[in-house]
């Protein structure tokens, strides 16, 4: 799925019984995601209830092998995005259903 696949369906679900534009729908998708990659550059984490959390975390310089030719190199330091869905949606994709209450 696309970032204009997402905006079609926020188009489809929300927008067209109101009136707006498929533009406009790929404006707000478009000002979602870029909110939510300037609080992963500020904060380094982000919380989505019910969807999951995104973390960057830093790696430290390493030695590594160039697996073409065995040679000896470092891998530099840097950061990485982490991901880890939440039980809820890990229950969803795989079609559990929480018990009654």
């Amino acid at each position: 799925m696309t970032k204009a696949d997402i905006a079609d369906l926020i188009h489809e679900k929300l927008f067209s019984s109101y009136g707006h534009t498929k533009n406009e729908s790929m404006k707000l998708t478009e000002l979602i995601l870029e909110l939510m990659k300037q609080i992963l550059e500020t904060e380094g984490k982000l919380k989505i209830a019910g969807f999951g959390n995104f973390e960057v975390k830093s790696k430290r310089d390493r030695r590594g092998r160039n697996p073409q030719t065995g040679e000896e190199l470092t891998v530099t330091a840097r950061k990485v995005l982490t991901y880890k869905p939440s039980i809820i949606l890990k229950n969803k994709i795989n079609g559990i259903t929480p018990p009654s209450r």
